[in-house]
């Protein structure tokens, strides 16, 4: 069979050219955020106030990982950490002002390259692949639970 031709390889490529490749329209616009904190700008506009605990699992990263990403938003300016009235020990991401003009000016960028990527690729295409990424994503969870 070989390691060339399975899921993993492919899946892995693709996704680092997409990382790298939007990436690059930010900075051709001289936007200063990686594809992992569009994502997370996204989760925070979509919900915000939402409890960092909550934002590592939609954003499906680890704790650490969260800290530090949010450490870099806030630094930016574009969220702010701020204690849960109720439980003190619970921190809530708000977008800033600065974070939610960001988001409303890149959102076309993505949109438009979300277009691109899927040129010549018939919407079944897309519901199929769809398909068998959600497939794959619960092997993966299975695997880890």
């Amino acid at each position: 069979m070989g390691i060339e031709n399975t899921l993993a390889p492919w899946l892995g490529r693709t996704s680092k050219m997409i990382d790298n490749h939007v990436q690059e329209l930010f900075c051709e616009k001289d936007i200063c955020l990686t594809k992992i904190q569009w994502v997370f700008l996204k989760k925070v506009q979509e919900q915000n106030g939402v409890p960092q605990q909550e934002l590592a699992f939609l954003t499906g990263r680890d704790k650490t990982s969260l800290t530090r990403l949010v450490n870099t938003m806030e630094k930016k300016n574009l969220v702010a950490r701020i204690p849960s009235k109720l439980d003190k020990r619970i921190n809530n991401i708000y977008i800033t002002k600065k974070g939610a003009l960001l988001y409303n000016e890149t959102l076309p960028i993505i949109e438009k390259f979300v277009v691109g990527l899927q040129e010549n690729i018939s919407s079944e295409e897309i519901t199929q692949t769809i398909r068998v990424i959600k497939k794959i994503q619960e092997n993966l969870q299975t695997k880890i639970n």
